[in-house]
């Protein structure tokens, strides 16, 4: 659906339901939030701008066009062209951990987040309430993921709230852990992680359940019509804004439509391999990676098994699968593109782009994940009892629409994160790194369009926003800020003090960066009791991280083992068994 039509759709529902008192269609206006009134006398200005902060979903390194990526995105890309570039970036490998990170600016561990499925800890506030108790107004739209989802006891009870076919008015969770219960005057989106991009489970306004969607609804224009109808309704108002633009692009089920999925058709069926050396070769040509430092891990490691299943070893039937899952994955990111192209040309037209702060960044690496049975937050049907298909094949012709739970799996995921090794969940650069822009005229104005090397780290942006803001923290917290103001570094010459390096945990998956060196382990599965053992790269001379030097460097791992472990014991990682020295 075009976003002009859905708008159309989305303005009369708005106003209908205005009418009528109700909140329980997709267009419904967000629900106001229960949090106290905000400080009537902050006014937007140079010293209070606007913020748009913009999160992909499970999107690789090189996918958009900017970073090396054949996929269209020229927003983006326009975004990036004008904006100060951190070309040293982290997350935290995976979902709840880096939204957790990003909108607390503590390390997830410390805000009940180390680990997927639980509720953003109470004790610390969010940077939408420091924003909103300062005078801020905030929003939010897309992908919350930051309550606890709770399944039903009953398997096939659950399944059927899954499918919409039972249960329509429960919660989706506690609501005091929604999003207007944790800073956000508004919130239109999905609550839980995962969502049928047709026909989206766990979708509310405010908190109340939203039960039906058009025929012709697909969620990431949706996403993108409420984020421009909010501008809409903040630009006219005195006061600055922050809005928290979610999308749940590209995360699986792999859906899109039918004309884009095709336009990309042609453009993957060289295979994961191709993709991946053409997107290295764009990323030197563009002056994104040094062949020296940043050399291109080989495929036929065994972190990969990728000698035995070579795209030349696929079936004629494999490879057309493999080549429209990964189309349809580049479509809904161009579909993403396309909003956030909405959105800036919204902000433009109401006069506020010049003073609004626009951020993009991405939760993980692309996802190696392929999703083999219905269970937790996986529907089995749809709505009206189609059966959803599982696994690496699902029938070529479903893939797209929203009667298979396709992934791209850890091969394209590889050539989605080019150059780096590794993918989502995991620590190493290929799960860790993201692109990060940020766009503000009226501020950094002449010294944008340049590139930052020094190390970054999502917990670093909730501070930086109410730095920006004007805004000193005034609420209570039981854990301390882990993330430094990146505004130094936004004037060319600029240093930011961090006193500690920057640490990671996901699942036993761990990593440390001190200065050029990283010291990281792969993830033993999230069951296993024993850690993988450690091991350490120069990033100045390694950034793809193809060459372990722990053995050569043994006094520098000791030391940055000690550190590791002391922040893991003050932040409350969940502690493994360390493996004996040389195992696997």
């Amino acid at each position: 659906m075009t976003g002009f039509r859905h708008g159309r759709w989305l303005a009369a529902v708005t106003l209908a339901t205005a009418l009528a008192g109700s909140a329980g269609s997709a267009g419904a206006r967000p629900q106001e939030s229960a949090a106290a009134p905000a400080q009537p006398d902050m006014e937007r200005g140079r010293a209070h701008p606007n913020i748009l902060l913009i999160l992909g979903d499970d999107i690789g390194f090189s996918d958009i066009g900017a970073m090396g990526g054949e996929i269209d995105t020229p927003n983006l890309d326009a975004l990036a062209q004008r904006s100060l570039r951190f070309t040293n970036f982290y997350n935290m490998s995976r979902c709840c951990p880096s939204r957790a990170a990003l909108l607390t600016g503590r390390y997830p561990h410390r805000v009940n987040m180390g680990e997927n499925g639980n509720s953003l800890a109470k004790s610390v506030p969010t940077v939408a309430e420091e924003l909103h108790a300062a005078g801020y107004a905030t929003t939010m739209v897309g992908k919350w993921h930051l309550t606890a989802a709770v399944p039903l006891e009953n398997r096939n009870e659950h399944l059927k709230w899954l499918n919409h076919q039972a249960y329509a008015d429960r919660d989706f969770g506690d609501v005091s852990t929604y999003p207007t219960a944790r800073g956000f005057d508004r919130f239109w989106g999905i609550v839980w992680g995962v969502a049928n991009y047709y026909d989206p489970f766990s979708l509310v306004s405010g908190t109340t359940p939203v039960r039906s969607v058009p025929k012709d609804f697909y969620l990431t224009d949706a996403i993108s019509d409420h984020a421009v109808a909010e501008v809409r309704r903040l630009a006219p108002g005195r006061r600055p804004f922050m809005m928290y633009l979610a999308y749940t692009a590209a995360h699986w089920p792999l859906m899109a439509p039918e004309p884009l999925i095709r336009k990309y058709l042609p453009r993957y069926a060289g295979g994961w391999e191709q993709v991946r050396r053409d997107r290295y070769d764009r990323q030197v040509r563009l002056g994104l990676v040094d062949r020296a430092s940043n050399p291109l891990p080989t495929l036929d490691r065994g972190y990969e098994n990728n000698a035995s299943i070579a795209w030349r070893n696929l079936t004629p039937r494999e490879r057309a699968v493999q080549v429209r899952k990964m189309a349809t994955h580049a479509a809904m990111i161009e579909k993403m593109d396309q909003g956030v192209g909405r959105v800036i040309a919204e902000l433009k037209a109401s006069g506020q782009y010049d003073n609004t702060v626009i951020v993009f960044l991405i939760d993980n690496g692309a996802s190696p994940e392929v999703m083999t049975s219905a269970d937790y937050d996986r529907w089995s049907e749809t709505r009206d009892g189609k059966a959803v298909q599982y696994g690496e094949y699902p029938d070529l012709a479903k893939i797209g629409g929203d009667q298979t739970m396709a992934g791209i799996g850890a091969y394209w995921a590889s050539a989605a994160n080019t150059p780096f090794r590794y993918w989502k969940a995991e620590a190493y650069q290929g799960g860790t790194h993201t692109p990060f822009f940020v766009s503000w005229p009226a501020g950094i104005g002449v010294n944008s369009g340049r590139d930052i090397g020094d190390n970054a780290h999502v917990i670093d942006v909730a501070p930086t926003f109410l730095a920006l803001a004007g805004v000193r923290p005034r609420l209570p917290s039981t854990q301390p800020v882990d993330g430094t103001s990146l505004t130094p570094l936004f004037r060319p010459g600029g240093r930011i003090d961090r006193s500690a390096p920057l640490f990671f945990e996901h699942e036993g998956s761990r990593a440390e960066i001190e200065g050029k060196w990283k010291l990281v382990a792969r993830a033993p599965g999230p069951g296993s009791p024993v850690f993988r053992p450690w091991e350490l790269y120069d990033l100045s001379t390694d950034r793809t991280e193809t060459r372990n030097v722990a053995n050569a460097q043994p006094a520098i791992v000791q030391r940055m083992i000690g550190r590791w472990n002391a922040w893991a014991a003050a932040v409350g990682v969940r502690r493994r068994i360390e493996p004996d020295r040389g195992s696997d």
